[in-house]
């Protein structure tokens, strides 16, 4: 058999980035879209970062993924921050250069940018030679990966209305299916809390809850299932062992990371959450009324800008990060789980703003650049 015909063939679709969920879950809902128009599995290639959730998911999701040594800029201005960001640029620059020879080897029709410092590479090789590039920005405030891409003369596609990209395409924040498709079965007797940090967890937002488990013990008519991420959940159990007793009536679930989130959504009477792209794409695919607590070290406070979209539809009750203690936290949250109504609203108001068909959309665009429209 000979060199060539013992060569994978090459994918003609490379999905590059990652990082956080907010990265890689819209990116396996376009792989679905392109997939479900006739692509094989085959024709499409993600490349990642060995730290990043992608490393797990895509796999778990049957895509081919290739893995390169990444990791993100430390904006910090110390020492160690300015060595870590040195060490993340040069650990880019090498992964350009083998993104560079692999498309020099097996050429691509296109390459995609879902955003973060896993594109970067790709992105890049890309443009260096020539390779039609779409780049996708999750938030209202575009990323620094997404803003050179299209300098370099990228195609934007962007998931809220005003995101500054040039020449950018309004496509939505593609969701997965199982999320877009939920039916919502609140319980309105014993209403469930909700409470999510994103992949990574959310220390502010967890020590805030945790001492709900405190002013509620005695409670009966409500619930908390708390995701405190990987990072933080080992703390979060010693935390909530600390403060249970024996007589305590309050139901508090506690787990590290949620894998069906779309069970959740149709169980929750109220979602407290940060405010990354997919999380309020994700609420208001599924209807889910919420209070959001924007993460202040976001870049351009992007998440800010994310929440005051739900919120400005009538979705969402924003509380700053600075501000999310147990005690407002337990002010925001106790009438409106006390009101059924008002939240069916939110939950209502939410739907507005949902783009079901974000991922064909940007399955659409994906394909006119590459000059493969099915």
């Amino acid at each position: 058999m000979s060199v060539a015909a013992r060569r994978p063939r090459a994918a003609s679709i490379v999905i590059a980035g990652g990082g956080t969920g907010g990265h890689v879950y819209p990116a396996l809902a376009l792989a679905d879209a392109l997939t479900a128009r006739g692509r094989s599995v085959q024709d499409l290639r993600f490349v990642g970062a060995r730290r990043g959730l992608e490393a797990r998911v895509v796999p778990a999701a049957g895509y081919p993924l290739t893995l390169l040594g990444l990791r993100g800029l430390d904006r910090g201005r110390s020492a160690r921050a300015l060595a870590r960001s040195l060490g993340a640029v040069l650990a880019s620059v090498a992964g350009a250069l083998r993104m560079l020879a692999t498309f020099l080897i097996r050429r691509p029709a296109i390459v995609v940018g879902v955003g973060g410092y896993a594109s970067a590479p790709c992105v890049l090789a890309a443009r260096a030679l020539g390779i039609p590039v779409v780049v996708h920005e999750q938030n209202a405030g575009p990323g620094l990966v997404n803003r050179v891409a299209v300098r370099l003369g990228a195609r934007a596609a962007i998931s809220l209305p005003g995101t500054p990209l040039r020449g950018a395409v309004l496509t939505g924040n593609p969701v997965r299916d199982r999320v877009a498709t939920v039916v919502r079965e609140p319980d309105a007797d014993r209403p469930l809390l909700g409470v999510v940090g994103g992949s990574l967890g959310a220390g502010r937002v967890n020590e805030a809850v945790l001492g709900l488990a405190t002013r509620w013990r005695d409670r009966t008519d409500v619930r908390i299932r708390h995701v405190a991420g990987s990072r933080f959940v080992d703390a979060c159990r010693a935390d909530l062992a600390a403060r249970r007793g024996a007589g305590d009536a309050l139901v508090y679930e506690l787990v590290g990371y949620e894998e069906h989130m779309e069970r959740l959504y149709a169980e929750v009477s109220l979602a407290v959450c940060r405010a990354g792209a997919v999380t309020v794409a994700e609420l208001a695919a599924a209807g889910v009324p919420a209070v959001l607590v924007p993460w202040s070290g976001a870049a351009g406070d992007h998440q800010t800008r994310n929440a005051e979209a739900l919120v400005d539809a009538g979705g969402a009750v924003l509380v700053a990060d600075r501000d999310c203690s147990t005690e407002h936290l337990d002010e925001i949250v106790t009438p409106l789980l006390a009101d059924p109504v008002r939240l069916a609203r939110m939950g209502e108001a939410a739907r507005t703003l949902a783009r079901p068909d974000a991922a064909d959309r940007l399955a659409d665009l994906v394909e006119e650049v590459a000059g493969a429209r099915a």
